[in-house]
């Protein structure tokens, strides 16, 4: 019976189907699973807190999926049925959702937050937060341990449900910021007045950031696109890391001639930005560009980033003043790292991961795209007061000429020592072939360089967080040098009998 319920854990959230009607997927949860859930994390945030559960408040809210309403229900259910009051945010965004513990407004004890994040629509799940942030995993693992053999707290009235326009008070706290931190000197109010800025929510629950963000600063909002939320996701995958999104708002904004395209994932924890003329920057290019913004703020900070961070974005921190520290993939991975560091008493001001995913310290170490998006914003007005553009932050950023990632599957139960086995192989793999040596200070997997003429650049092979595959990210500056890397490893990797190498072809 537990084991189900372990199921449902994804690292520090809950995912699972909510859907029926996809092909080979069963539905795992549902309003009893969700109920329970919620219920199990009101007596973990009692014991927590040391209040009875009729003295605690949360805050819940949902994205855009279909099965947000219905799930919505079944979570404040579990809540009130311990006794809990309730604020119902309605669609919301999961920074808003941590952000519910901090306005003095609300003061929540907790909060949770329904979402699946850039997953297809059948899929739904839970993300929960205290004043101290996102839960770990051990937390998880205790939430569905308790909601395995669920009970509410016995002779506990029904705890009220009270309807709170979150994202609205979110929506006031980020235009706050960014006019007290652009001080214009004439348009105090409206600081990006002249400026036509577009945005793409991918009808997940970043429309907000056009109406309630932008206009009141003065932004002309023409040819926002997707803005409604709608479940299905008809126009494309809210994903800045999809190939097809990213085309979408890159189109947009040179259609419109736009002085800036933003695009958000569903519950716009992460995004991304086109510039004027077309210019993508996400993954390295957006970590080049907030580690410039900060560096602005705090020089000499560290910028502590995910595994996969380019050579070039490695030489670029060091040559703006700052230092780079590399870490494990996994958004809480990277920030529990820059929270250690401060602890130990190096200061790392930023922490993000090259899939959007970026947390300032000024900002409680919470992943908020919509804040990530808010600080470009205040450089962007002050640039623009210079004659200058947010591409030329980054001119320096060297870029590889090819970057892939190839997706090893181990076809074997017993996954995870498997896949030790073949990263431990690659030290022998280094030894036979001089072009490699092993780059120092790999906190995950093993990452080597090649030194040869025609296939300058690295890899890095990593076991996956929660799945039986081992990603393989090859980054050459030369053209065809990623081919000639993966030819060689592949021939390596051949040895091993249970391993999946088509990705290779």
């Amino acid at each position: 019976m537990l084991e189900k319920w372990l199921k449902l854990q994804n690292g520090s959230d809950i995912r699972g189907v909510a859907v029926d009607g996809v092909e080979g997927e069963s539905v795992t949860l549902t309003t009893h699973e969700v109920k329970h859930i919620a219920g199990a994390f009101a007596q973990w945030l009692s014991k927590k807190t040391g209040k009875s559960t009729t003295e605690i408040k949360v805050a819940v809210g949902r994205d855009s999926r279909i099965s947000g309403p219905e799930l919505m229900d079944g979570v404040l259910d579990g809540l009130t049925d311990n006794g809990l009051s309730a604020l119902s945010c309605g669609i919301a965004s999961t920074p808003s959702m941590f952000m519910a513990t901090i306005f003095d407004e609300t003061a929540c004890d907790g909060a949770i937050m329904i979402t699946a994040s850039h997953l297809p629509y059948n899929r739904n799940g839970m993300k929960f937060f205290t004043k101290d942030g996102g839960l770990d995993k051990p937390d998880i693992k205790e939430i569905l341990t308790t909601a395995s053999a669920y009970q509410a707290v016995e002779n506990t009235q029904k705890g009220a449900i009270s309807e709170y326009n979150l994202i609205g008070r979110y929506s006031a706290h980020l235009v706050d910021y960014i006019r007290k931190n652009v001080n214009h000197p004439t348009q105090f109010n409206t600081p990006l007045s002249g400026l036509n800025i577009i945005v793409d929510a991918g009808n997940g629950a970043g429309g907000f950031f056009a109406d309630q963000v932008l206009k009141p600063l003065g932004a002309d909002v023409t040819g926002s696109q997707f803005l409604d939320p709608d479940g299905m996701f008809p126009n494309h995958v809210p994903n800045p890391e999809d190939n097809d999104a990213m085309t979408s708002i890159q189109n947009a904004t040179i259609a419109q001639n736009a002085d800036l395209g933003i695009i958000f994932d569903t519950d716009v924890d992460r995004a991304a930005i086109v510039d004027k003329g077309g210019i993508i920057i996400n993954r390295n290019r957006l970590i080049a560009l907030m580690s410039a913004i900060v560096l602005n703020d705090s020089p000499g900070t560290t910028i502590v980033t995910d595994s996969v961070t380019s050579d070039g974005l490695a030489e670029f921190i060091p040559s703006i003043g700052g230092k780079h520290h590399r870490f494990k993939r996994g958004y809480k991975n990277v920030i529990n790292e820059s929270v250690r560091l401060n602890d130990e008493g190096v200061h790392s001001a930023l922490a993000i991961e090259t899939s959007g995913h970026g947390a300032l310290k000024e900002n409680y170490f919470l992943d908020d795209g919509a804040f990530i998006v808010t600080k470009i914003l205040v450089t962007l007005s002050q640039l623009r007061q210079e004659g200058k553009s947010l591409s030329e932050e980054i001119s320096s950023l060297r870029e590889p000429v090819e970057a892939s990632e190839f997706r090893v599957k181990i076809k074997l139960d017993d996954f995870k020592s498997h896949g030790e086995n073949v990263i431990e192989s690659l030290n022998a793999f280094a030894s036979k072939h001089p072009e490699f040596s092993i780059v120092p200070n790999s906190f995950e997997g093993i990452r080597l360089s090649s030194h040869s003429e025609d296939s300058l650049g690295w890899f890095l092979v990593r076991l996956s967080l929660h799945d039986p595959v081992l990603p393989v990210n090859i980054e050459s500056d030369v053209a065809g040098g990623v081919r000639i890397i993966a030819d060689k490893l592949k021939a390596h990797l051949e040895t091993f009998s249970d391993l999946d190498l088509s990705s290779f072809e």
